[in-house]
């Protein structure tokens, strides 16, 4: 697998946001996650969007981090780094990628001097929450669009 950064705007993240979009509609029955996000949010240094390849150069799993600063009315600190769209394709899955993602988007974090890395799941992805609280994250005071929802989750972790 070849994880390389691309734009959040790059026609292989769009495919697979798309797909993750889907994903969310089945499990919640809606019209998956409205979080706004642009492609400006994911550059460096106040961001970064990873994607992995498979050995023939197939999408297989996305993720990205965007810095917090100064948004404190949804919760956020200041130095927060927030994880958006972690995506495995179904035929990818138990690989590893996840983690080897959120491994690459945390030390990335780090590196520009982001202090926390804070993260929103919901309640029906559990193998998600079992990668983040096997990861070190742990439950956090809500934050951002989804604070007010029942079976919305939010982690977070010192970087």
């Amino acid at each position: 697998m070849r994880i390389t950064p691309v734009p959040y705007d790059h026609p292989d993240a769009v495919k697979l946001n798309d797909a993750v979009q889907l994903e969310y509609a089945e499990r919640y029955g809606d019209g998956g996650d409205v979080t706004h996000l642009e492609a400006t949010m994911f550059m460096p240094p106040r961001g970064l969007y990873l994607m992995a390849y498979d050995s023939q150069e197939r999408p297989v799993a996305t993720g990205g981090w965007r810095g917090q600063d100064g948004n404190a009315a949804e919760g956020y600190t200041d130095g927060d780094a927030e994880l958006k769209r972690m995506y495995v394709v179904p035929e990818a899955r138990g690989l590893g990628l996840a983690r080897r993602l959120l491994a690459a988007l945390e030390e990335d974090a780090r590196a520009a001097g982001r202090l926390r890395m804070v993260l929103e799941t919901g309640t029906k992805q559990p193998e998600a929450i079992a990668l983040y609280e096997s990861s070190g994250y742990a439950q956090c005071v809500k934050f951002g669009y989804y604070r007010e929802y029942d079976n919305s989750r939010c982690y977070a972790k010192a970087l």
